[in-house]
Protein backbone atom coordinates (compact mmCIF):
# COMPACT_ATOMS: atom_id res chain seq x y z
CA UNK A 1 0.00 0.00 0.00
CA UNK A 2 1.17 3.34 -0.67
CA UNK A 3 2.29 5.57 1.97
CA UNK A 4 2.17 9.52 1.91
CA UNK A 5 5.00 11.65 3.03
CA UNK A 6 5.32 15.03 4.47
CA UNK A 7 7.33 17.62 1.68
CA UNK A 8 9.39 18.20 4.85
CA UNK A 9 10.20 14.33 4.59
CA UNK A 10 10.28 14.20 0.99
CA UNK A 11 13.13 17.25 0.93
CA UNK A 12 15.06 15.11 3.26
CA UNK A 13 15.21 12.23 1.68
CA UNK A 14 16.39 14.17 -1.75
CA UNK A 15 18.95 15.60 -0.08
CA UNK A 16 20.23 12.13 1.96
CA UNK A 17 20.31 10.69 -1.83
CA UNK A 18 21.92 13.37 -3.86
CA UNK A 19 24.83 13.44 -0.44
CA UNK A 20 24.86 9.90 -1.07
CA UNK A 21 25.48 10.43 -5.17
CA UNK A 22 27.97 13.33 -4.25
CA UNK A 23 30.16 11.19 -2.03
CA UNK A 24 30.02 8.46 -4.04
CA UNK A 25 31.08 10.69 -7.50
CA UNK A 26 34.32 12.46 -5.30
CA UNK A 27 35.41 9.03 -4.13
CA UNK A 28 35.24 7.76 -7.61
CA UNK A 29 37.04 10.70 -9.08
CA UNK A 30 39.83 10.30 -7.04
CA UNK A 31 40.58 6.88 -6.82
CA UNK A 32 39.92 6.53 -10.77
CA UNK A 33 41.29 10.26 -11.59
CA UNK A 34 42.97 11.89 -9.23
CA UNK A 35 45.31 9.22 -7.49
CA UNK A 36 44.41 6.30 -10.01
CA UNK A 37 47.72 5.60 -11.05
CA UNK A 38 49.66 5.53 -7.56
CA UNK A 39 46.27 3.88 -5.90
CA UNK A 40 46.43 0.87 -8.15
CA UNK A 41 50.37 0.66 -8.96
CA UNK A 42 50.12 -0.08 -4.73
CA UNK A 43 47.22 -1.97 -4.37
CA UNK A 44 48.37 -4.40 -7.23
CA UNK A 45 51.76 -4.49 -6.58
CA UNK A 46 52.32 -8.20 -4.98
CA UNK A 47 56.06 -7.00 -4.06
CA UNK A 48 54.51 -5.31 -1.41
CA UNK A 49 52.66 -6.78 2.38
CA UNK A 50 49.55 -8.53 1.71
CA UNK A 51 47.53 -6.21 4.72
CA UNK A 52 48.50 -2.99 4.09
CA UNK A 53 47.36 -2.96 0.27
CA UNK A 54 43.96 -4.94 1.80
CA UNK A 55 43.25 -2.29 3.93
CA UNK A 56 44.07 0.66 1.43
CA UNK A 57 41.82 -1.47 -1.32
CA UNK A 58 39.31 -1.67 0.98
CA UNK A 59 38.75 1.51 3.05
CA UNK A 60 40.04 4.15 0.68
CA UNK A 61 38.48 2.05 -2.34
CA UNK A 62 35.57 -0.51 -1.87
CA UNK A 63 34.03 1.53 1.25
CA UNK A 64 34.87 4.92 -0.02
CA UNK A 65 32.91 3.77 -2.65
CA UNK A 66 29.97 1.38 -1.49
CA UNK A 67 29.46 2.51 2.44
CA UNK A 68 30.51 5.71 2.96
CA UNK A 69 27.86 7.89 1.43
CA UNK A 70 25.05 5.97 3.53
CA UNK A 71 27.35 5.80 6.94
CA UNK A 72 27.79 10.03 6.51
CA UNK A 73 23.98 10.00 5.72
CA UNK A 74 23.13 8.27 9.03
CA UNK A 75 25.99 10.24 10.90
CA UNK A 76 24.51 13.26 9.81
CA UNK A 77 20.58 12.19 10.58
CA UNK A 78 21.54 10.36 13.55
CA UNK A 79 19.48 7.29 11.96
CA UNK A 80 20.99 4.20 13.20
CA UNK A 81 21.69 1.19 10.76
CA UNK A 82 19.09 -0.90 12.96
CA UNK A 83 17.08 1.34 11.60
CA UNK A 84 17.13 -0.36 8.30
CA UNK A 85 16.76 -4.07 9.45
CA UNK A 86 19.52 -4.58 10.78
CA UNK A 87 17.86 -6.75 13.96
CA UNK A 88 16.73 -10.14 14.41
CA UNK A 89 13.12 -9.27 13.16
CA UNK A 90 12.16 -12.40 10.75
CA UNK A 91 15.99 -13.67 10.57
CA UNK A 92 15.65 -16.85 9.79
CA UNK A 93 13.29 -16.32 6.65
CA UNK A 94 15.55 -13.55 5.75
CA UNK A 95 18.58 -15.48 5.45
CA UNK A 96 16.80 -18.16 3.71
CA UNK A 97 14.40 -16.47 1.10
CA UNK A 98 17.52 -13.88 0.36
CA UNK A 99 19.64 -17.00 -0.78
CA UNK A 100 16.66 -18.60 -2.41
CA UNK A 101 17.22 -15.38 -4.86
CA UNK A 102 21.09 -16.65 -5.83
CA UNK A 103 19.42 -20.04 -7.00
CA UNK A 104 18.51 -18.92 -10.14
CA UNK A 105 22.10 -17.06 -11.04
CA UNK A 106 23.79 -20.30 -9.16
CA UNK A 107 22.23 -22.89 -12.01
CA UNK A 108 23.29 -20.47 -14.76
CA UNK A 109 26.80 -20.37 -13.88
CA UNK A 110 26.88 -23.94 -13.18
CA UNK A 111 25.13 -24.62 -16.52
CA UNK A 112 27.94 -22.34 -18.38
CA UNK A 113 30.79 -23.99 -16.30
CA UNK A 114 31.73 -20.77 -14.35
CA UNK A 115 31.54 -21.98 -11.03
CA UNK A 116 34.44 -22.76 -8.88
CA UNK A 117 35.26 -24.35 -5.10
CA UNK A 118 33.46 -22.19 -2.90
CA UNK A 119 35.75 -19.64 -1.09
CA UNK A 120 34.34 -15.95 0.33
CA UNK A 121 35.78 -13.52 -1.72
CA UNK A 122 38.12 -15.80 -3.48
CA UNK A 123 36.96 -13.34 -6.41
CA UNK A 124 38.36 -10.41 -4.39
CA UNK A 125 41.91 -9.77 -6.20
CA UNK A 126 43.68 -10.17 -2.45
CA UNK A 127 41.88 -12.92 -1.11
CA UNK A 128 44.53 -15.37 -1.99
CA UNK A 129 47.28 -13.46 -0.53
CA UNK A 130 45.67 -13.00 2.08
CA UNK A 131 44.69 -17.16 2.12
CA UNK A 132 48.74 -17.99 2.01
CA UNK A 133 49.71 -15.11 4.87
CA UNK A 134 49.97 -15.82 8.22
CA UNK A 135 47.20 -16.57 11.00
CA UNK A 136 46.93 -13.17 12.34
CA UNK A 137 47.39 -11.30 8.49
CA UNK A 138 44.75 -13.52 7.05
CA UNK A 139 42.67 -12.88 10.21
CA UNK A 140 42.86 -8.94 9.57
CA UNK A 141 42.80 -9.49 6.02
CA UNK A 142 39.68 -11.38 6.11
CA UNK A 143 38.01 -8.97 8.66
CA UNK A 144 38.75 -5.99 6.60
CA UNK A 145 37.43 -7.68 3.08
CA UNK A 146 34.11 -9.00 4.83
CA UNK A 147 33.57 -5.81 6.05
CA UNK A 148 33.94 -3.68 3.07
CA UNK A 149 33.21 -6.15 -0.19
CA UNK A 150 30.68 -8.05 1.89
CA UNK A 151 28.80 -6.16 4.92
CA UNK A 152 28.86 -2.51 3.35
CA UNK A 153 28.62 -3.44 -0.21
CA UNK A 154 25.22 -5.67 0.67
CA UNK A 155 24.21 -2.86 2.83
CA UNK A 156 24.62 0.07 0.84
CA UNK A 157 21.73 -1.41 -1.22
CA UNK A 158 19.87 -2.10 1.05
CA UNK A 159 19.86 1.91 2.71
CA UNK A 160 19.52 3.52 -0.76
CA UNK A 161 17.12 1.33 -1.58
CA UNK A 162 14.85 1.83 1.95
CA UNK A 163 15.27 6.14 0.98
CA UNK A 164 14.27 5.67 -2.75
CA UNK A 165 11.38 3.72 -1.78
CA UNK A 166 10.33 5.92 0.65
CA UNK A 167 11.02 8.98 -1.34
CA UNK A 168 8.85 7.12 -4.05
CA UNK A 169 6.42 4.83 -2.92
CA UNK A 170 5.07 2.36 -4.83
CA UNK A 171 0.80 1.16 -4.82
CA UNK A 172 1.82 -2.28 -5.70
CA UNK A 173 3.68 -4.99 -3.25
CA UNK A 174 5.88 -6.88 -5.44
CA UNK A 175 7.00 -3.90 -7.20
CA UNK A 176 9.54 -1.06 -5.77
CA UNK A 177 10.99 1.86 -7.57
CA UNK A 178 14.18 1.45 -4.71
CA UNK A 179 14.94 -2.20 -5.35
CA UNK A 180 14.61 -1.39 -9.12
CA UNK A 181 17.15 1.38 -9.11
CA UNK A 182 19.59 -0.56 -6.91
CA UNK A 183 19.60 -3.40 -9.51
CA UNK A 184 20.06 -1.52 -12.39
CA UNK A 185 22.54 0.42 -10.31
CA UNK A 186 24.59 -2.73 -9.11
CA UNK A 187 24.62 -4.00 -13.23
CA UNK A 188 25.89 -0.61 -14.63
CA UNK A 189 28.41 -0.32 -11.63
CA UNK A 190 29.55 -4.27 -12.24
CA UNK A 191 29.64 -4.12 -15.77
CA UNK A 192 26.63 -6.93 -16.21
CA UNK A 193 25.01 -5.10 -19.40
CA UNK A 194 24.25 -7.98 -21.46
CA UNK A 195 24.42 -7.32 -25.32
CA UNK A 196 24.61 -11.24 -26.38
CA UNK A 197 21.79 -13.69 -25.24
CA UNK A 198 23.91 -15.17 -22.96
CA UNK A 199 25.36 -11.96 -21.68
CA UNK A 200 21.59 -10.54 -22.07
CA UNK A 201 20.22 -13.59 -19.31
CA UNK A 202 22.96 -13.23 -17.04
CA UNK A 203 22.23 -9.14 -16.77
CA UNK A 204 18.37 -10.46 -15.45
CA UNK A 205 19.50 -12.97 -13.62
CA UNK A 206 21.99 -10.20 -11.96
CA UNK A 207 19.07 -7.98 -11.52
CA UNK A 208 16.63 -10.75 -10.58
CA UNK A 209 18.99 -11.69 -7.36
CA UNK A 210 19.35 -7.63 -6.58
CA UNK A 211 15.90 -6.89 -6.54
CA UNK A 212 14.56 -10.28 -5.37
CA UNK A 213 17.10 -9.33 -1.68
CA UNK A 214 15.77 -5.90 -1.48
CA UNK A 215 12.17 -7.68 -1.71
CA UNK A 216 12.67 -9.62 0.78
CA UNK A 217 14.18 -6.77 3.02
CA UNK A 218 11.12 -5.03 2.45
CA UNK A 219 8.74 -7.88 3.72
CA UNK A 220 10.70 -9.09 6.44
CA UNK A 221 11.42 -5.98 7.73
CA UNK A 222 15.32 -7.52 8.12
CA UNK A 223 18.30 -6.42 6.22
CA UNK A 224 20.76 -9.47 7.23
CA UNK A 225 19.58 -11.38 3.98
CA UNK A 226 21.02 -8.70 1.66
CA UNK A 227 24.05 -8.61 3.71
CA UNK A 228 24.63 -12.86 3.81
CA UNK A 229 24.43 -13.00 -0.10
CA UNK A 230 27.47 -10.25 0.00
CA UNK A 231 29.18 -12.65 2.41
CA UNK A 232 28.81 -15.59 1.24
CA UNK A 233 27.74 -15.73 -2.51
CA UNK A 234 28.67 -12.69 -4.44
CA UNK A 235 32.67 -13.18 -5.02
CA UNK A 236 32.43 -16.82 -3.47
CA UNK A 237 31.94 -18.88 -6.71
Amino acid sequence: MEKTIDKVRKKQLDHDLIAIGIITFIALTLIMVVFGKQFNGFVYDKTSPVLPRVAVAAICGQFALAGLGITAVCLFRKEKFTKFGLNTKNLLPALLLSLACCVPDFIYQLAIGNVHPWCPFIDVFTTKEVLAAGFSVKVLGFALTAMAWGFFEGFNYVVIRDKLSERFPSKHRFWDVGAFVCAVMCILIHGAVGVTPDAFLNMLLTMFLIYGMLIVRKETGNAWGCVLIFLVYWNAL
